[in-house]
């Protein structure tokens, strides 16, 4: 029997779904909807499939740190995740989790779970503020994210930019910093889970500096509090490139203009 619409899951719940096995491990089918400029589905796609076995093993509900490396591409097809429970406490829950196709390890990762339930006791000091962007219905959508010709991501999530960002007219001399809004494109809102997903959503910042392949070779997520539904407003910038690597720094902040999430990636330039 067919499902309604309305009891059609989210792409994103449906293609990080995973399978039970037994003994901490999970089954998963990874998706061709969340490819980037590499043509291999995103980094933090795949590391959202890794977290939903690994939280289904966990007391606590939010992931709070989390600490991905990417062994290697994953490929749209079946996925296995092996998931471990180091420790459970009382504030605190920690575990890892590897993703495997064909036998071979894709990302390996490390978290901690807590609670992030609103505490109106809790100490708030913000040294600096989110982005100041027009409203998202005030932005524009690059017509290359649009279509079918550019990269699926884009199919998936959404972007709103306050200007049309120079790399996508072969200006390549700009500055590696972007400000934009983001949302999954389904309407589906954002939670703590799709969080540690959507660091790496955001275009990376080095394409304004013409740098159109890059690869994650570790990813560190901060999930700092339960997001508002609606759109993001992300800030991405990295400040040095040598060597081959780049270093990304993200923000994502959520309408009630609460930041809801930060990452650090180091990546490796193609």
């Amino acid at each position: 029997m067919s499902l309604d619409p309305i009891d059609e899951p989210f792409r994103f719940d449906r293609d990080t779904a995973v399978d039970k096995l037994g003994d901490g491990a999970f089954t998963a089918t990874l998706s061709d909807a969340w490819t980037t400029f590499t043509t291999h589905p995103n980094g933090g796609y795949v590391l959202g499939a890794a977290l939903e076995g690994l939280g289904q093993c966990l007391s606590q509900p939010d992931p709070l740190a989390v600490s991905a490396f990417f062994l290697r591409p994953a490929a749209p097809g079946p996925a296995t995740v092996h998931t471990e429970v180091v420790r459970e406490g009382r504030r605190t829950a920690m575990g890892q989790a590897v993703l495997e196709q064909g036998g071979k390890q894709i990302v390996r990762v490390g978290a901690t779970y807590g609670d992030l339930a609103p505490d109106p006791w809790a100490r708030e000091l913000n040294l600096q503020g989110p982005p100041e962007l027009p409203d998202p219905e005030q932005c524009l959508v690059p017509a290359e994210f649009e279509g079918s010709q550019g990269p699926s991501i884009a199919a998936s999530v959404q972007y709103r930019y306050p200007s049309r960002p120079g790399w996508l007219d072969g200006r390549t001399d700009g500055h590696p910093h972007a400000e934009f809004w983001m949302r999954f494109a389904d309407g589906r809102a954002a939670d703590t889970r799709a969080l540690v997903s959507m660091v790496d959503f955001a275009p990376p910042a080095v394409l304004e500096i013409g740098e159109f392949q890059t690869v994650t070779v570790e990813l560190s997520v901060h999930v700092r509090a339960r997001p508002a539904p609606g759109w993001l407003a992300c800030r991405v910038l990295t400040r040095h490139v040598s060597g081959g690597l780049h270093e990304e720094d993200v923000e994502l902040w959520d309408g009630r203009g609460t930041l809801v999430a930060q990452a650090r990636q180091l990546a490796m330039l193609l």
